[in-house]
């Protein structure tokens, strides 16, 4: 037996700040070594952190970052939130060359040159040599990833060091990956990544583990609040390849060894918060496959490195190995309630601010707000129970805890950092500010209740003294410019009421700092524009911007049972209503009404316009297939029309949106992620055009689908012969 430990891990790593980061990979050293890991594998960038952006051009970025050996990334993620190819350039040969050292290197390690470029690294262990490879986050993801070759080149251990952002159900597609990358060729797979947020949009989801011959053998936390988790695994390289001879045979002639970066592991520390599954045998791979065994005897030769250093140790009973796991799910309602959080712990922690301000409206959207600001408090409390000391010592700070006293309880810990605000008019029901009120009791926060009735008629009372007009509302008689006017005069009012508020209120209350002010629109009313622009959708952070109404609402229903707070169930059943115009026996404003198409159909739209890329007339075509069963081809035209005119109508709202926490593949968000104009002609003449016409050469048929027998039905989704991107457009996974 070849018996080698192998640590990988999350590291809740900060962009620019060197001190913090480095201390995380210290410590994450310090585990390794304490757990006796021959190997530890970091996060991509751990230095510098993933986030630093246009500061990796800036000479005082890398003149900080220590480099010991190096193997660059030879594919580069340059789509959807990464623009990798702004600050870095692939290498693209397949070679080794001589790198000359800075000079404070040179001198520290006595060392001139490091190798260069791809390849591998060969430890000089017993009978068999160990090959290490590494291979970097987007390049696993490309249509012929390293490992591929350099499997063939007798490569037994991968090192994936990955900045790897959270998105909504995506994290199976990752680990498929993983168990792909060894399930066919034999191996071990480790794979790190950052956890946290380092400073923008995007919240690292970790996750790191470790997988041999296609099983997941060890695996770490998606969300945490830890700053350092170190996932340990022992495994027996044997199981890749016990026939050795049998393999390595084709090979006596090729020289084999991979480049990677594997730290030292130095001092040592207690094997707190180890995730260190107990394993057992896994059977051997490699030695039983022909069809491997002959492409590797003419495989294109990989360059090496030989060190003379050994990993493995002998077969010992005292050393237990690592055993397939159950991988480990959250549901995407958890991953809303806790991605979402740690985000924003994050966020509060590191900016300096007291708490949270949330303008709570007593609807769906600001109340998942509000429950996943609950959740935070109990995720916090919870690592304090767990003895997390840096936990710890920031909610002591944020929550200004005197005394030796600290967070037992997350209603308290609510209470000193998160303030709710109903901001009730004329228009306000009493069921929403009931709901409101009720959340926040369960909840925990600070809860004011405040009638901006007064401000308003102020400000009328100004305009018709500028104008000698006063503007009344539709159902009043009004026109829809008047009506519009007095919704947004509303709207704005909260802004400003919530921005006053988290400036003065820590002052009132003899507490420093400010407080953050929430934002609550969704990823749907931000694809329509159904919000007003600087309305309470501007806000310092908004946690759920880029997840849909639908998700919204199960979450909703799962926090109500799952969180505690009941209230949620009651909340999300009631019809979404902005609640801005006056409410009459036969008028009630009613959100879907207002926005003429429903907040299903806007994920529809949102999926085909941006994963599927369809402009008007292919998003009207596939919408042809995907509704013509009980839509004309002539309706399916008036709401693709209709959707595409307020589109382009509100995109200019997108310049100016809340950055937000990303977790869908649809976002709008006009931030590198939805790269679009903002000015359009509305009137869409060509592509609408062309649209009547396709309506006049179809109208009136119905579309044929494949009628699959119950044979080639298996497998196949039930509105199947539609299409892949029509039925696409109803997947929350499409886009992964």
């Amino acid at each position: 037996m070849r018996l080698l430990k192998v640590a990988t891990c999350n590291l809740n790593q900060w962009a620019m700040d060197f001190d913090c980061n480095l201390n995380n990979i210290k410590e994450s050293i310090t585990r390794a070594k304490q757990s006796g890991a021959a190997i530890r594998l970091g996060p991509e960038l751990e230095i510098t952190g993933y986030g630093c952006e246009d500061h990796f051009l800036e000479l005082d970025t890398v003149a900080h970052a220590k480099i010991i050996m190096i193997r660059p990334k030879m594919w580069l993620a340059n789509d959807g939130n990464y623009r990798e190819l702004r600050w870095f350039t692939a290498w693209k040969h397949k070679e080794l060359v001589d790198f000359q050292l800075p000079n404070e290197i040179s001198t520290a390690l006595s060392q001139q040159t490091v190798p260069f470029g791809y390849g591998y690294i060969q430890f000089l262990d017993t009978y068999v040599k160990i090959a290490v490879a590494a291979e970097v986050c987007e390049e696993l993801f490309t249509p012929i990833p390293p490992h591929a070759e350099l499997a063939l080149n007798g490569v037994e251990v991968f090192m994936n060091a990955s900045g790897s952002h959270h998105q909504l159900r995506k994290l199976d597609l990752r680990l498929r990956s993983f168990i792909g990358a060894t399930h066919s060729r034999g191996g071990v797979y480790m794979y790190s990544n950052q956890q946290g947020c380092d400073g923008g949009r995007l919240y690292y989801d970790g996750c790191s583990c470790v997988v041999l011959n296609g099983d997941v053998v060890a695996q770490g936390s998606q969300f945490s609040l830890k700053d350092v988790e170190v996932v340990v695994a022992q495994i027996d390289l044997d199981a890749v390849c016990s026939n050795w001879l049998t393999y390595y045979l084709p090979h006596l002639f090729t020289v084999k060894i991979l480049y990677v970066m594997v730290h030292a592991v130095a001092q040592a520390v207690s094997h707190d918060d180890l995730n260190f599954p107990m394993i057992g045998q896994v059977a051997s791979l490699r030695g039983s496959i022909s069809s491997f065994q002959e492409q590797a005897s003419c495989n294109p030769k990989v360059p090496s490195v030989a060190t003379p250093y050994k990993l493995c140790q002998p077969f010992n009973l005292q050393m237990p190995l690592s055993s397939p796991l159950e991988i480990r799910y959250h549901s995407p309602e958890e991953e809303i309630a806790f991605g979402p959080s740690c985000w924003m712990w994050d966020y509060l922690r590191r900016s300096g601010a007291s708490g949270f301000l949330l303008p709570l409206s007593g609807g769906a959207d600001s109340s998942s707000v509000a429950a996943i600001v609950g959740c935070m408090c109990q995720l916090v409390v919870k690592e304090v129970e767990n003895g997390d000391e840096q936990v710890k010592a920031d909610a002591i700070r944020i929550g200004h805890y005197t005394d030796g006293e600290f967070p037992t309880d997350s209603k308290e810990f609510a209470k000193r950092i998160f303030y709710t605000v109903f901001m009730g008019s004329e228009n306000s029901s009493e069921a929403t500010r009931m709901r409101a009120k009720v959340l926040a009791t369960e909840i925990g926060s600070w809860h004011l209740d405040v009638s901006i009735d007064g401000v308003v008629s102020a400000l009328l009372c100004l305009f018709q003294t500028l104008t000698g007009k006063r503007p009344r509302y539709k159902v009043d008689g009004g026109s829809n410019i008047e009506n519009l006017g007095l919704q947004n005069i509303q709207a704005r009012i909260r802004m400003v009421l919530a921005f006053m508020l988290a400036s003065l209120l820590p002052w009132v209350h003899n507490k420093p700092g400010f407080y953050l002010v929430l934002g609550s629109s969704n990823v749907d009313e931000g694809l329509r524009g159904y919000l007003t622009k600087y309305d309470c959708s501007s806000a310092d952070i908004n946690p759920i911007g880029s997840i849909s109404k639908q998700d919204l609402r199960r979450f909703l229903r799962w926090a109500a049972t799952h969180l505690g707070y009941a209230s949620l169930a009651e909340i999300e059943a009631a019809p979404p209503t902005a609640e801005l115009e006056p409410i009459r026996s036969n008028y009630s404003q009613l959100d879907e009404v207002d926005m003429g198409m429903t907040y299903e159909e806007l994920s529809v739209y949102g999926r085909l316009r941006k994963i599927f890329r369809c402009g008007p007339v292919s998003m009207f075509q596939n919408l042809c297939y995907k509704w013509g069963a009980s839509l004309s081809p002539s309706e399916v035209a008036d709401k693709v029309k209709h959707f595409f005119k307020y589109y382009s109508i509100n995109r200019h709202k997108m310049t100016v949106l809340t950055p937000s926490y990303h977790a869908e593949s649809y976002s709008p968000e006009d931030n590198r992620f939805d790269l679009r104009q903002f000015l359009y002609n509305v009137r869409w003449p060509y592509q609408f055009r062309k649209i009547d016409e396709l309506v006049r050469e179809f109208d009136g048929e119905k579309p044929a689908l494949a009628k699959l027998s119950n044979k080639e039905n298996v497998g196949v989704a039930s509105d199947g012969g539609m299409g892949v991107v029509a039925a696409g457009s109803d997947d929350p996974k499409a886009g992964l």
